[in-house]
């Protein structure tokens, strides 16, 4: 892709009057962006395949890092990463936010043509992406404790969780700086290396975890030091399969202000969405822990096996982004639109055969996670009934990925926050004298109510885009492409 940037030596250089016409000059210069030619299904399938085999990696991995300290017979290990991985993800919102804006604002430059300015931004946009990482990471370190608390860890579960969050923390900005670069190739359409920054960090954690966890018999600390070895091998491997694309340079000070008004519009928008997902699972949390350590592992067991089962419906809120990007940017709304079916489809898809797989594999799932007393029953019934809530989870996501890309970032952070607030406290509120398994009926209703008004919400946004106006192409262009 990077050899298509560059016009024969016989092709005319665009100037920069051209860089401010870009429905004009998407004409003339298509074959720079990806996504606006062929067929839209197959651009999404292979994004999002890629994507979720990525996803699937890093998510199996956490899976087995569950599983691995599960049967280390502890009760109060099982529930300490329950916690402490809820504390997480909080400080991993800000990161994909940031990144969700970075892919983005880049994509819908490169369907534009403007590669130069692509790069100059995403350059000087990771400076700021790092230093706000690194604050919040340490300072994260520091309220480790009493954060737990907040959450209702107690004992030894607190101590676990607080020791896990003091190792893994600092390390925020390395995977933010993954998340970035892998963004960054996702959003010039080379999915296959976006894929390989995940797969790397996998692989890593996959021989490591074991050997710290049983062969130095380090338990929590052993998968602590593995996540933090794992992300900077994701950091190393975004920079080197990035270095064929040109979408990096010496980042210039004076570029930051406006890098960070351009992306953060998308940016902080993102961020105040995915804010809204960790906050609604730490009230889910919190009223799981009145109900003791087993109510909270076996949440926790539920927590690592969606993102594996769901991992291409997740990979589609990342992967379609820069399909529709391009597309909006090379004022192509019936491309845009068409993505955003084909991503539903492919989402009732997946749904529907990851449920099946539930119900079927239920009691091998209590088998392997030894999963005992109040564990047991919030597990089948998420199995049966429950898992069918994350279609709306789904179509939530791929609503927030249209409204993030076609220009209503607001809307993905009204929506998400609904989630999280009136979509879940009362639903839970209410579920909460039910014992642990009305906590998870009331949070699969409360986003089924959410999912169903965002989708509502996306089609409409996406139907008005036809009735935007476009530039024609000036004579003077037609004219030297025919020549």
């Amino acid at each position: 892709m990077p050899h298509h940037d560059r016009h024969a030596p016989s092709a005319p250089s665009p100037s920069p009057v051209k860089d401010r016409s870009p429905c004009a000059k998407a004409q003339h210069q298509r074959r720079h962006a990806r996504f606006v030619h062929g067929n839209i299904m197959r651009h999404v399938i292979t994004m999002a395949g890629t994507g979720a085999i990525g996803l699937m990696a890093v998510f199996c991995v956490d899976l087995l890092n569950f599983f691995y300290i599960s049967h280390l017979h502890d009760p109060t290990l099982t529930a300490a990463i329950a916690f402490a991985t809820s504390l997480g993800f909080v400080q991993v919102a800000v990161s994909l936010g940031m990144s969700i804006g970075l892919g983005a604002n880049t994509g819908r430059l490169i369907g534009a043509c403007r590669h130069f300015r692509a790069r100059r931004h995403a350059s000087a946009f990771l400076v700021l992406m790092l230093v706000v990482t690194t604050a919040l990471g340490v300072t994260t370190a520091l309220l480790a404790h009493p954060l737990l608390v907040l959450l209702g860890a107690r004992g030894e579960a607190l101590k676990h969780a607080s020791h896990f969050m003091y190792i893994t923390s600092p390390a925020l900005p390395l995977v933010c700086l993954g998340m970035a670069l892998s963004s960054l190739l996702r959003a010039v359409g080379d999915a296959g290396r976006a894929m390989r920054v995940t797969l790397t960090g996998a692989a890593c954690t996959v021989i490591i975890d074991p050997i710290l966890i049983f062969g130095f018999h380090l338990g929590l600390e052993g998968a602590a030091i593995s996540t933090v070895l794992s992300r900077c091998v994701i950091s190393l491997s975004g920079f080197l399969n990035l270095r064929g694309h040109d979408m990096l340079e010496r980042p210039r000070l004076k570029i930051i202000p406006h890098a960070s008004r351009d992306i953060g519009s998308i940016a902080l928008p993102a961020i105040g969405t995915n804010m809204a997902t960790p906050i609604g699972n730490l009230i889910v949390t919190h009223a799981m822990s009145r109900f003791g350590l087993e109510a909270v592992s076996g949440q926790a067991v539920v927590d690592r096996m969606v993102p594996v089962a769901f991992a291409f419906v997740f990979a589609l809120t990342g992967s379609v982004g820069p399909i529709m990007a391009q597309n909006l940017g090379a004022c192509l709304p019936q491309r845009v639109q068409e993505t955003f079916l084909a991503a539903l489809k492919l989402t009732a898809l997946c749904v529907g055969l990851d449920w099946l797989f539930f119900a079927l594999g239920e009691p091998l799932i209590l088998h392997l996670f030894h999963v005992q007393g109040d564990a047991v029953g919030l597990v089948k019934l998420f199995c049966h009934w429950a898992v069918a809530s994350y279609m709306f989870v789904g179509l939530l996501f791929v609503s927030n990925t249209a409204f993030n890309n076609l220009g209503h970032p607001l809307y993905s952070t009204m929506f998400n926050w609904a989630r999280a607030t009136v979509g879940t406290i009362p639903f839970v509120a209410i579920g909460v004298h039910y014992g642990p398994r009305g906590v998870m009926v009331g949070q699969a209703l409360g986003v089924t109510l959410i999912g169903s008004c965002a989708l509502i919400t996306a089609l409409t946004v996406i139907r008005r885009l036809p009735q935007r106006p476009q530039r024609p192409p000036r004579k003077s262009h037609t004219k030297r492409k025919a020549h």
